[in-house]
């Protein structure tokens, strides 16, 4: 705990930093008549572009989301997803056992969805379209955690499995 905790403040640090060079260089930038026209200006400073009649400020996740304490613990649970699987990785070869090929298991399905699931978010459009392939990625994703537990009960594991592959 005390790590993701660790991890959290270096990551509130960073964002510190950025935005401490944005608002350094900003200024910079926008002095310059090449980098300052009126429109890139106005996005900027979250300001309507004069005789512009369209969309006043483009957002990068959706609105509903924006400052959402679920959307920041998700973030975060990804990223200790992933750090799990960099100690996950050694310790199934030096101490293959059930409790890290179960982990394995659960950790790989986990990163897999999600990142598979930022695909479909990405690249498939259409509100009843991205709810079918998500639900889709769901029934992959159950079926994949529940083949690899399976695999782990009933033949050596996931991480005996890939010593053997190594061995060939």
């Amino acid at each position: 705990m005390a790590f993701v905790t660790k991890l959290n403040i270096l990551l509130l640090q960073m964002k510190q930093n950025l935005r401490e060079l944005f608002n350094f260089a900003a200024p910079l930038l926008l002095r310059s008549r090449v980098v300052k026209p009126a429109c890139v200006s106005a996005f900027l400073q979250d300001q309507p572009t004069p005789g512009w009649q369209g969309t006043r400020h483009i957002h990068l996740s959706p609105s509903h989301l924006s400052g959402s304490k679920a959307a920041s613990l998700h973030w975060t649970s990804e990223r200790v997803v992933s750090v799990l699987l960099l100690g996950l990785l050694p310790a199934g070869y030096l101490n293959p056992c059930s409790v890290v090929d179960y982990s394995l298991a659960a950790a790989l399905t986990l990163h897999g969805h999600w990142g598979l699931g930022q695909v479909v978010t990405d690249y498939v459009h259409g509100d009843a379209t991205q709810k079918a392939v998500k639900a889709g990625l769901l029934a992959v994703s159950a079926l994949t955690f529940a083949g690899l537990c399976y695999f782990n009960y009933h033949d050596v594991g996931i991480c005996r499995a890939v010593a053997m592959l190594w061995k060939l």
